[in-house]
């Protein structure tokens, strides 16, 4: 049980990739708070956890709003007395719009929910995690955020940000106990692209330039076991990194 007794809040966990890192950590033995802005899919999950003799609990969050996250870590500490893993998943993609096409509600929407959400998250974790000189934060960004050629301009900028509050995390609280570190998964099947709207002709035909050289497509569960790792204490040297999960398509 490489998380036993550990109090994990994982947000976008009703579905994909945060499914199934929540479903795993609840395997290796952490209390896992199931956050999504869907309820009955935060639920299902909830219900698959506890089926196979895990322990977790559904808090709804929208997490572009401030109010939801203060009640998302609030409700965990008074649930489970700490947070000791925060693993901020939840993200939506853009309509693969370059900077010419992006409308300003596109552009804070993504942020507001890629970028500034992970901001938020980890502000309300820290004085947790400061206190008791230990915590781990995990955030997924993506391939778009090291590489120009993976989406459209409004979801490349959301997630570059991300990689850089991530190391910026990493190194100001190192000598703290506390680690952040981020995962850029390459192309993987789930439902994120339900979130896109008005693909944009031209931006998707730039981005397929960089799709024509994805070996491959991974899995929500592949992902997952690249959080496990550093979630855990097996990665207790790594902090303010970012691990690329994405069977080498950086490396074209």
């Amino acid at each position: 049980m490489k998380l036993q007794d550990k109090v994990a809040v994982v947000t976008g966990a009703g579905s994909g990739m945060g499914k199934a890192i929540a479903t795993l950590y609840a395997q290796e033995g952490a209390k896992v708070v199931v956050s999504d802005i869907n309820e009955e899919s935060a639920q299902t999950v909830v219900n698959e956890i506890k089926a196979q003799g895990g322990e977790a609990i559904v808090v709804l969050a929208n997490v572009a709003k401030e109010e939801d996250v203060q009640n998302l870590i609030d409700t965990t500490v008074s649930t489970y007395g700490t947070v000791d893993i925060l693993v901020n998943n939840a993200g939506i993609m853009d309509g693969m719009e370059p900077a010419a096409e992006i409308t300003d509600e596109k552009w804070e929407r993504l942020f507001a929910v890629n970028t500034t959400s992970v901001m938020r998250t980890t502000r309300k974790v820290l004085p947790i995690f400061l206190e008791k000189q230990n915590g781990v934060i995990v955030n997924v960004a993506s391939a778009g955020g090291l590489h120009g050629g993976r989406a459209g301009a409004a979801y490349t900028a959301s997630k570059h940000a991300v990689v850089g509050l991530t190391k910026n995390t990493g190194f100001m609280y190192a000598g703290q106990g506390i680690r952040c570190n981020a995962i850029a998964p390459g192309g993987v099947a789930t439902n994120i692209s339900s979130s896109m709207a008005g693909i944009s002709q031209f931006g998707a035909s730039r981005q397929q330039l960089g799709m024509a050289i994805n070996p491959r497509i991974g899995t929500s569960e592949e992902i997952a076991k690249v959080a496990l790792f550093l979630g855990s204490d097996e990665s207790s040297f790594v902090n303010g990194t970012v691990i690329e999960a994405d069977s080498g398509w950086n490396s074209y």
